[in-house]
């Protein structure tokens, strides 16, 4: 039988460059074969605090844990060393974090809050670990190959219906089972939502997470406020289910945050023929010609959510499925390709009225419907994405060593700590007591009174998640700028947080909505 447990004096006598041995986190590898094709070179590996010896300090200052998880790393352990214990935590990435301020204050042991019960609480365990065992995966895969989501991962989220949650509380949810039954349609609040895309950042792929259904959540939405049961009937549940996909285009080059501008046009039909097919005798028939850009999922959704100015320059809102003029093409970004971000051509694309969402409604009120919604969840988003990144850099300082000494000694880095901590949790109180209100307000109340809110706290939140992805890259100096190892995710975030600045309406757009609501509202009567 093959010896499998060693002591230290064995283990040092394999330290030369045909017989390698080290411990890491009192595991055996056996390099022998592998020195010579190390990815950091051969010499670093025959350090005399390395070759023979426990390199566990080492290995953390320079490799992430996965590394050992990966099959061609695992392979070459034979054993563990007498009498050592792991120090290291193995729990899985489903599993809570110890690390300070990593989860959210409701999460920490000993704390308590107002907005939480025990349904969210099995909520989030659940929706955690379908996050990272079913999309972490493919996340970082996609976003590596550019490649929309696999469809395996769009089947399970159908299967839990996370496809139909994102959308938030509704009837659409009546019916339906919940995550395997964690909880109810009519226990699905605002908070189990903000909950939903909190554990989705924790992906660390932006551009994938477009692409599983950013396009859904806000193009899906007019559909369903909006649509005749017919055509909700035609569309609605293969998209639920994850056979087809829908995206929103409303942007144009012109018009960019400036919806009202849009030039998209739509021409009334009467009888008559569009090649070879007879058009029905009504001008509520539309022949859509359009150019529109940054569309997110538009390389391959099936329906297109489309703002259009009629001959009388009234806005329309029309849902047009993939058909002939439909083009679509690829607009390269700063992040994934994965997004599907597209720039559309509409050329003499048909569409009968049945199509036409909000009939005898203003049509810019259907599209501006769910932009509160929208900015919503991109806060969501980016205050999530902004704890795991600081969760990184705390787990990096502590193993870091310079000058001797750990980089969480050096005060300037402490002090970049406490700005990121700060900024995001008092953002996810402010985004906490925002969805407090959404919960308790109609819509009519929410138009009213949290358009401006939102917007500011999408200013605030987007702008301090800059100023966090600069301080992230400065701790890990050019780990931060390196697309593997240590500080890929750190990278990653840098080159690609800019979308929540802009997607929803940008910065400076932002603010001035949020003070323009403000001063609608002051009282003629006050006086300084």
């Amino acid at each position: 039988m093959m010896k499998t447990v060693f002591t230290k004096e064995e283990i040092a006598q394999h330290s030369s460059p045909n017989d390698l041995w080290i411990v890491v986190d009192s595991v055996v590898y056996d390099l022998s074969k592998f020195s010579s094709i190390h990815p950091g070179g051969v010499s670093v590996l025959f350090d005399e605090e390395i070759a023979g010896k426990d390199a566990t300090e080492a290995f953390f200052s320079l490799h992430r844990q996965e590394v050992l998880e990966k099959p061609q790393y695992a392979r070459l352990r034979i054993g563990t060393v007498e009498g050592g214990v792991a120090k290291v935590k193995r729990g899985g990435r489903e599993s809570l974090s110890e690390v300070p301020y990593a989860e959210p204050v409701w999460l920490r042991k000993g704390y308590h809050s107002p907005y939480y019960s025990d349904s969210h609480r099995r909520f989030q365990g659940a929706v955690r670990k379908f996050v990272q065992e079913v999309v972490f995966p493919d996340a970082q895969a996609r976003e590596e190959d550019g490649k929309p989501p696999s469809q395996s991962v769009l089947d399970a989220m159908a299967k839990m219906n996370i496809i139909a949650m994102r959308l938030g509380p509704g009837k659409h949810l009546k019916g339906r089972v919940l995550m395997g039954g964690v909880i109810q349609p009519e226990e699905f609040d605002q908070f189990h939502e903000l909950i939903m895309w909190q554990e989705f950042a924790r992906i660390h792929a932006r551009g994938y997470n477009d692409g599983l259904g950013g396009g859904t959540c806000i193009a899906l939405p007019p559909v369903l406020n909006f649509g005749s049961e017919e055509l909700k009937k035609a569309v609605v549940e293969d998209i639920f289910g994850g056979k087809k996909t829908i995206c929103l285009a409303v942007t144009e080059a012109f018009a960019g945050s400036d919806v009202a501008g849009l030039k998209c046009h739509a021409k009334a039909m009467e009888t008559g023929w569009i090649e070879g097919n007879v058009l029905p005798n009504t001008l509520q028939n539309r022949l859509l010609t359009a150019m529109q850009k940054w569309i997110t999922n538009g390389t391959f959704a099936d329906y297109f959510t489309t703002a259009c100015r009629t001959d009388e320059g009234k806005i329309v809102v029309l849902l047009i499925p993939r058909q002939e003029g439909v083009l679509t093409r690829l607009i390269r970004t700063s992040y994934s390709a994965s997004a599907g971000t597209a720039f559309i051509e509409f050329t003499n694309v048909y569409v009968p009225k049945v199509n036409q969402l909000g009939v005898g409604r203003d049509g810019l009120h259907v599209i501006l419907s769910n932009f509160n919604h929208e900015r919503w969840a991109i806060i969501t988003w980016s205050i999530g994405v902004q704890r795991v990144i600081t969760e990184e850099c705390l787990k990096y300082v502590t193993l870091r060593k310079v000058f001797g000494k750990p980089l969480s000694s050096q005060p300037v880095i402490r002090a970049k700590l406490a700005a990121m901590i700060s900024r995001f949790e008092s953002c996810q109180t402010w985004l906490e007591n925002i969805t407090y209100q959404m919960k308790h307000m109609d819509y009519s109340q929410q138009a009213n009174e949290l358009a401006g809110p939102i917007a500011l706290l999408k200013m605030f939140t987007t702008g301090a998640a800059q100023d966090t992805a600069r301080d992230a890259v400065q701790i890990f100096g050019g780990r931060g700028i390196t697309r593997s190892g240590m500080g890929k995710f750190i990278e990653h975030y840098h080159r690609t947080l800019l979308i929540d600045a802009v997607g929803g309406g940008a910065e400076d757009i932002m603010a001035d909505l949020g003070i323009r609501q403000a001063l609608r509202k002051m009282p003629k009567s006050v006086r300084l």
